[in-house]
């Protein structure tokens, strides 16, 4: 019985994970972890370890459907990387100092506003006004939309991926596909350093729920990516809006049953 739970448990975290990973960008820590601590009683930090394995995977195989439809910028991208990257550590290590994290839930409560604007105002960019700006212009936008993202990753711990999407359509300009496209390439290598993390500090997780989210999670990442690159932008921003606020929705009930 124990083991039947434990795989529903991971089938529906991946599912989730997995369906806002490859339409919005979304970080699959953010649906898996909560998921894990309430349901199966894994501790928080090895469950948010196990998520951010997850996404890994997910937001790779993501990255590399969206990049065979030409919606993945990888050059511009890498400075918006670096930035996360680095600002990741600083806000993790400044959360630290504190009695505990209570932006939470306002991260959550943020991306329902966020979700109702892609529905409500679709980005209907094209790909060629993307790529109006100067490339100085586009550089120092990118740094300074990482370390936004950045910040929010290691100081909240979760809404990352969805937060940068947010930044890659809003502040960057960028088409929605290749916003997805893009934020879901540089949420693989920010799950993988902090995945790497988690398991020095805290030492190895639960092996069978790792395996099984990750897999659920990867599996419903391709299918939402194959499906997110042949609908048209106005679609695709309603489908991303809609997952936004289910699934904070789902995470705020599912924490405030912790």
């Amino acid at each position: 019985m124990e083991l039947l739970l434990k795989i529903f448990i991971c089938f529906l975290a991946g599912a989730g994970a997995g369906i806002g990973t490859g339409f919005a960008g979304m970080s699959a820590a953010a649906v898996v972890g909560p998921m894990l601590v309430s349901f199966l009683g894994i501790p928080a930090y090895e469950a948010v370890g196990i998520g951010l394995i997850s996404d890994v995977l997910a937001s790779a195989v993501s990255a590399y459907t969206y990049k065979k439809s030409g919606n993945l910028d990888i050059r511009n991208s890498l400075p918006m990387m670096v930035s996360v990257l680095i600002v990741t550590v600083i806000g993790s290590f400044v959360a630290s100092f504190l009695p505990e994290r209570t932006m939470g839930n306002t991260m959550q409560i943020a991306l329902i506003f966020i979700g109702l604007r892609f529905i409500l105002k679709p980005v209907t960019t094209t790909k060629e006004q993307m790529n109006s700006g100067s490339p100085k212009e586009r550089i120092i936008k990118a740094i300074i939309g990482g370390v936004f993202v950045g910040f929010i990753c290691g100081f909240v711990g979760a809404g990352g991926g969805m937060m940068m999407l947010f930044v890659l359509t809003s502040f960057l300009g960028y088409q929605m596909h290749m916003a997805v496209g893009t934020s879901v390439f540089i949420m693989a290598f920010t799950a993988l350093v902090g995945g790497i993390s988690h398991f020095a500090i805290g030492g190895m997780p639960d092996i069978p729920a790792m395996i099984m989210c990750a897999a659920f999670t990867l599996l419903w990442a391709r299918i939402a990516a194959i499906i997110a690159n042949k609908s048209d932008a106005k679609t695709l921003n309603r489908a991303v809006g809609v997952v936004m606020i289910l699934t904070s929705i789902a995470i705020l009930i599912v924490n405030s049953i912790k």
